[in-house]
This record gives structure tokens, sequence and C-alpha cells, in this order.
């Protein structure tokens, strides 16, 4: 982000940045202050944003400035997130209000592929470290920062069993809680069509891959019957000629891409709105 700190602050305090929410952030690599002066600073700071009836006190404290983290926990603040070379830290000044402070990230979010060929089979993966040992589950993984979901289920897809696929349809979105470091845990499943089917799999991850025939893995003992309903769920959809699209949009404001998912028909074959699904291999670009 661009650092444009506050320039009417005092002398011999921080400067920081101003948010729309009437808040400061300091950043420690924009703004060094010794051990030493430290404290001194940090006090004249908080009078000043006290007195000016400043709100949210943030202050990313980078790994070089590791030192000014207890004085900050000795006047007030607390941890709010760490990243590996970085903590934010805060503290919520007016007396008069409740903290109105974001909590940080607490979803994580996984997508898993549905890949059927012409031929009813499932692309189905045995992991090596499965919850449940020689159990059947749908590729997948999690979703890495700035991807989309999309691009995030073919490119499982791709590592795990070499297949190259395109994007047909969001299935279903599962919903949970108590996952990973105590977070909630957001699964999609995404419905793809192979562009290629020879499997080459991923040792380093992956078991066993196969193609199963779709009745075959409807019926079978180690399929979880949470991922047999992705199926029933994908060939309902199929029967009723419906898909779950993704359009990519522009936020009018804020000048930023975003995607909407929306259930449409699936058009007619040999339509032009079915060709330009067709060559669509990843999120649709505006």
């Amino acid at each position: 982000y661009r650092y444009s700190a506050v320039e009417s602050s005092p002398e011999g305090t921080f400067k920081g940045v101003k948010d729309r929410f009437n808040g400061i952030t300091v950043d420690s690599s924009m703004e060094t202050c010794s051990p030493d002066c430290f404290p001194t600073v940090l006090k004249r700071s908080l009078d000043h944003w006290i007195q000016s009836k400043t709100r949210g006190i943030w202050f990313k404290v980078h790994l070089s400035a590791a030192s000014w983290i207890p004085e900050l926990v000795n006047n007030g603040f607390q941890f709010h997130h760490a990243k590996n070379s970085f903590v934010m830290l805060y503290r919520w000044l007016p007396t008069d209000e409740s903290a109105n402070i974001p909590p940080y990230s607490h979803t994580m979010v996984g997508v898993g592929a549905l890949v059927m060929n012409e031929r009813q089979q499932v692309l189905v993966v045995s992991e090596n470290y499965a919850l449940i040992a020689g159990s059947w589950k749908l590729p997948g993984g999690y979703v890495e920062p700035n991807e989309n979901f999309i691009d995030a289920a073919i490119r499982e897809v791709e590592e795990e069993t070499n297949i190259r696929t395109r994007f047909d349809s969001v299935v279903s979105i599962r919903h949970a809680h108590g996952a990973g470091f105590g977070c909630s845990d957001l699964y999609i499943v995404m419905a793809l069509t192979p562009l290629t089917e020879a499997i080459s799999k991923c040792n380093r991850e992956i078991a066993k891959c196969e193609w199963m025939d779709v009745n075959e893995y409807l019926n079978h003992p180690k399929v979880h019957e949470t991922n047999r309903n992705f199926v029933r769920t994908y060939l309902e959809y199929k029967r009723l000629g419906v898909r779950i699209d993704c359009a990519e949009e522009m936020h009018q404001v804020l000048k930023k891409r975003y995607n909407v998912y929306s259930v449409t028909k699936v058009p007619e074959v040999g339509s032009s709105s079915s060709s330009d699904s067709s060559n669509s291999t990843g999120t649709p670009k505006l």
C-alpha cells in the first residue's frame, strides 16, 4: 500500500497513515525508531492521538523492530495477526464506544474438483495421509493467496494428477467450523471438464489415482457420503440443464475486479454462447 504519512503530526511523534475510520497505522519499515527512543516517542504519539480523538491505532512491526513489541504491549496494545516477517498490534483509544476492530481472517478456503469424462467416469484420488486410510475423494486443496476458486481447482487437479481441465460449474459449498488453527472451513466444489485423461500422480501427496465409474463411486464403501452427494448434485444440474457460472465484474468505486457466481441455463449445443463457454479454461476475464 502507499504510505502517505500524516504530515501534520507534531515533532517527535509517529506520523502514520490515516484511514477512513479515523485510525492510524504506523509501519516500522517506513518510520524507524531506536529501542532507546521508542518509549518516549510512543508516549508522545499516544498523547497526541488521544487529544485528536483518533480511534484505532495500528502498529505493523517488522522483525527488525521486534524490540518495540514489549513496550507496545505494556501500553495496552493487543496482537491482531502475524505473518512471517511482521506482527500487527492495535489499541482502541475511545473510552465512550466499544472497540470496532474487525477480526483477522478466520476462515480457511479449499476447493474440490469434480472431473467427469464423457464415459461417465469420475477422477478420484486416495491420499497418502488420508484421515481414513484407503478412502477415495475428489482432487483438491487449499486456495492460495490472491488465487481465484476456479484457478485453484484447475491447479490442484494438474498438480495431483497431471490432468488439464477447464471450468464447467460450481457444484456445492460446504461450510464447517473447528478446522485447522481454530478457523472455520469453506470447501467449494467445482465441476471441471477434462482436456486430457492420462494420469501421472503426485507421489508426495497421492497414494492412488484413477478414473472410477460414476455408479461405482456412488456406491463405493470407501467414499464418504458427502462426496457422493456432490456427484449426485452435479448429475441433477446436468439433468435440469443448469450450471453455476462465473462472471468477472468491476467495482465502480474501488475499481477492483471480482467474480460473481450465479445460476444459468446451459446453452444449447452449437450456439455461440456454448462455444464461448467451452473455450474458457480458467476464471473469466473482463
